[in-house]
């Protein structure tokens, strides 16, 4: 029953103020950049400044009271998204356009996580939390880095800092799996070498892999093979698509593979059928559409939360923030691309635009729910303003340092 003929319903009010944040957020930045905005930490801000002082309305959606909520809505956005990035990639190239990735993907990432873990014993989390918070942090992310990946598909010229961006989002959530797996076990004092190499490592990346070309490959049939007299691509509906990756991705994880290496992968097989059919591009429109609402609404819980993170955030998990930001990611990004074909500039570029985001929330969120972790209000506050910190740096900057890298060499 309502307080009166004019009351004000909490789930109405944060309806209304998250669709102005969301128009703001992505409107008022093109009055002083002519770059296509990063609203990313426009959103966070706007939540914060719409909903983070409103009496009891940072309680409505707080992550550490309810990690259920943010888990379905960030995995949501982590498989859409993550399918859209296999389907940027046009062509799969060769060995020198994926040595920066494998980098990056084998050598950046674990020292990634062995930087932000011993940043975290520092910080004083104890070793499983420390081991989760390296997990969490350390992968790219494949919903807020838009902005320094390849374009969408039928585009061509795709730069190898693009290339290497994009491949390295799309395929280093699923990997940072382990690692996460590895902080709830030891959470749990259940951890065993045997089994989390063989199992969690081997068994899980092997199956998602797999699983995942699989259900590519027949999808593409279903969409540009049979019938082959009433092609189901010529309809133009991408929600059979996405169907199709919600189906992978189910499967997958009910036979304990890795579900985002799953629906990854499956992108850049289906992107392989019919390569130069515009139904590719009508498919990436749709799954990116769908990946930014859900976005844009997590990012706004996000800062509408963060008033209540704020008491847990001391001066050592800011630097932890900081120098994961400045200098941990950069410094094994570098050390990573050595070697590789990218110019000293390039692998700056390629190690700096590490951009922290949705998939954080979700591993932390799922991790909450699978084991009891020490401060994990602290957890939260650190991946809060670490994502923070990343919109805003990366967000705010990409457009006018990776965009004008990345067409040096088609102007030359």
């Amino acid at each position: 029953m309502s307080d009166g003929m004019f009351g004000l319903d909490p789930y109405h009010l944060l309806l209304l103020g998250a669709g102005i944040v969301i128009i703001l957020a992505y409107w008022l930045p093109r009055f002083v950049s002519t770059h296509e905005p990063a609203a990313s930490g426009l959103l966070i801000l706007g939540g914060l400044g719409a909903f983070g002082f409103l009496s009891g309305m940072p309680e409505l959606f707080s992550p550490v009271e309810r990690p259920k909520i943010w888990e379905l809505a960030s995995e949501l956005a982590v498989i859409i998204a993550l399918f859209g990035t296999g389907l940027r990639i046009d062509k799969l190239a060769d060995w020198s356009a994926w040595r920066p990735t494998t980098g990056l993907l084998l050598i950046g990432m674990p020292l990634t996580i062995l930087g932000v873990a011993l940043l975290g014993l520092w910080a004083g989390f104890g070793l499983a939390a420390a081991l989760l918070l390296g997990a969490v942090l350390a992968p790219t992310d494949p919903v807020l880095a838009a902005d320094v990946q390849v374009g969408p598909p039928l585009e061509g010229g795709e730069h190898p800092v693009r290339f290497a961006l994009t491949s390295e989002a799309g395929l280093n959530d699923g990997l940072a799996f382990p690692f996460v797996y590895l902080g709830i076990l030891v959470a749990s004092a259940e951890f065993a070498l045997g089994e989390w190499v063989g199992f969690y490592v081997l068994y899980k990346i092997a199956f998602g892999a797999v699983g995942g070309a699989a259900a590519g490959w027949l999808l593409g049939k279903l969409m540009f093979a049979v019938p082959r007299v009433n092609l189901l691509a010529d309809s133009g509906s991408g929600v059979v698509a996405l169907a199709g990756v919600l189906v992978t991705y189910g499967l997958c994880e009910l036979s304990e593979g890795y579900g985002f290496i799953a629906v990854f992968v499956m992108g850049l097989v289906l992107r392989r059928q019919e390569a130069d059919h515009e139904f590719h591009k009508r498919l990436h429109t749709f799954s990116e559409s769908l990946e930014h609402a859900v976005t844009s609404i997590l990012l706004v819980m996000l800062g509408g939360a963060l008033p209540l993170l704020w008491p847990f955030l001391d001066w050592r998990i800011a630097v932890l923030a900081v120098a994961l930001i400045f200098i941990v990611r950069p410094l094994a990004g570098m050390l990573s691309t050595a070697g590789s074909a990218l110019s000293y500039p390039q692998r700056a570029i390629v190690a700096f635009y590490g951009v922290r985001g949705i998939g954080s929330i979700y591993y932390l969120a799922y991790a909450a729910g699978s084991a009891e972790f020490g401060r994990i209000d602290a957890l939260w506050a650190t991946v809060a303003f670490t994502i923070l910190l990343s919109t805003i740096v990366h967000g705010f900057t990409a457009g006018s340092v990776v965009g004008p890298a990345t067409r040096e060499k088609k102007a030359k």
